[in-house]
């Protein structure tokens, strides 16, 4: 008897060492995490990148501290499955997010129906193990703000945060939680703050609705971008990339200022890309919902000053990695069931990535069946070293449909090195290689329903 219940306080008294910010088997203390995430902001469009007019003096820095990969990609290049993706760990034909909104056509805006189907959406959120709702049950506090489509912040497992979410009064994709960075980021340094005080590890969900439209900067950096021959769509569009790096170095200096950040894990990518339009607000083709490098393509870094040496990597990332790999950091158990890699030994070894080929789909905006992810399925694709191929098919689209003309219904293959614009579709020029990459896409996701438009 004493025996066992020498065991059971035993137990009790590891597990209160192991959430009182300790990992027993280790002894180090588990690392505060912050997510940045950058709301349709094109891969190219930051000073480190190469953008020759667009100034990001906080990115840049950030950059220099981190191994950035250039060649990061989200696997579908729509904000709610992109997000859905990176607090899952899952890609969208999994966790059911494929698009932003039922389609209207079958469930009108007004109808019952429709905020049925919202609110079936949203439930999708309780079916995973979030990583707000790992971490939490590990010890840490949990904030979101910014973007976030799937409800309360509490429903996604999120300890604090700013958004009520749907059914609540502009509950679509973040009401409240969408002030933060265009007003300020009080929310989220008194949140830092307060974890400090509280001596627990935190973890920040900073998603700022920038640089998404409106488009509406600052006049000082309006006036920075504005300059003869430049339309005042471009201009007020790197004025937006302006600010939301402003809110960043914001971000990044309190974490300095509080002196908790060598041992914080920063984690950036962008939801989805953009490409702005000259002649109006909205985005250019191949760009923001659709599988080409303007839409899926983002730089993707990890800056951890005391475990992370920084470095440019030539390999290709994907914000499915981002789940185990901050579950890695957080020293937590992996999630046999995540697609994605474990990118923490390789951070901090500098050893090359094992994988070879990373994969992504593409679906349209509404959602023509919640039951049935196929049925809204535009694209999958894959890339492997400098090749792209992506399979076109035959998936309802309603509203949007100009973004998504699908004229070629050929697979299409890119040689990105040569034609990093995608170009020119070299596909009938290399029947094997389309074959063989068409083979690992079923592989990696077979399809039970839906055909190519047209089989090669």
């Amino acid at each position: 008897m004493r025996s066992s219940t020498f065991i059971a306080a035993l137990a009790i008294t590891l597990t209160a060492l192991t959430l009182n910010n300790v990992n027993v088997a280790s002894g180090q203390e588990q690392p505060n995490i912050v997510m940045i995430i950058s709301d349709d902001q094109a891969w190219t469009d930051y000073s480190f990148m190469g953008h020759e007019s667009i100034k990001t003096p906080n990115l840049d820095q950030l950059a220099k501290q981190s191994i950035v990969f250039p060649r990061g990609y989200v696997p579908t290049a729509l904000c709610r499955p992109s997000l859905m993706t990176m607090i899952t760990g899952h890609y969208a034909h999994r966790h059911g997010i494929t698009g932003n909104d039922p389609s209207p056509k079958y469930a009108p805006l007004s109808t019952a129906l429709n905020k049925t189907q919202r609110a079936e959406l949203i439930a999708n959120v309780d079916k995973f193990p979030t990583l707000p709702r790992k971490l939490a049950e590990a010890g840490y506090l949990c904030h979101q703000s910014g973007k976030w489509w799937e409800g309360s912040f509490e429903r996604g497992g999120f300890t604090h945060g700013m958004t009520r979410g749907f059914p609540k009064k502009g509950g679509r994709h973040g009401d409240d939680g969408l002030k933060i960075g265009r007003e300020g980021l009080a929310a989220v340094t008194d949140f830092i703050d307060m974890s400090i005080e509280e001596k627990k590890p935190f973890f920040v969900w900073y998603a700022p609705f920038l640089p998404h439209t409106p488009h509406n900067p600052p006049k000082r950096l309006l006036e920075k971008y504005s300059v003869d021959g430049r339309p005042v769509t471009i201009a007020k569009y790197y004025a937006m990339c302006d600010w939301f790096d402003e809110t960043c170095g914001e971000l990044i200096n309190h974490l300095d200022k509080t002196n908790v950040r060598d041992n914080t894990l920063i984690v950036y990518a962008c939801d989805n890309g953009w490409i702005q339009s000259p002649d109006s607000r909205r985005y250019a083709p191949r760009s923001k919902q659709t599988p080409y490098e303007g839409g899926i393509r983002t730089p993707i870094m990890f800056s951890w000053p005391t475990k992370i040496k920084p470095a440019m990597r030539k390999e290709l990332c994907s914000t499915i990695d981002l789940a185990p790999t901050i579950l890695a950091a957080a020293q937590l158990p992996q999630d046999a069931t995540l697609p994605g890699l474990n990118l923490l030994p390789n951070l901090e070894t500098a050893s090359p990535l094992e994988r070879k080929t990373i994969f992504g789909e593409s679906f349209a905006h509404d959602i023509a069946d919640i039951n049935n992810p196929e049925a809204s399925l535009l694209f999958r694709w894959c890339i492997t070293d400098k090749w792209k191929l992506l399979l076109t098919y035959d998936g309802e689209v309603n509203r949007y449909q100009s973004t998504h003309p699908r004229t070629e219904k050929r697979p299409q293959l890119f040689n990105l090195d040569a034609d990093p614009s995608e170009l020119k579709n070299v596909a009938a020029d290399h029947p094997e290689r389309v074959a063989s990459m068409a083979a690992q896409i079923e592989d990696w996701y077979p399809l039970t329903e839906r055909k190519t438009i047209t089989e090669f």
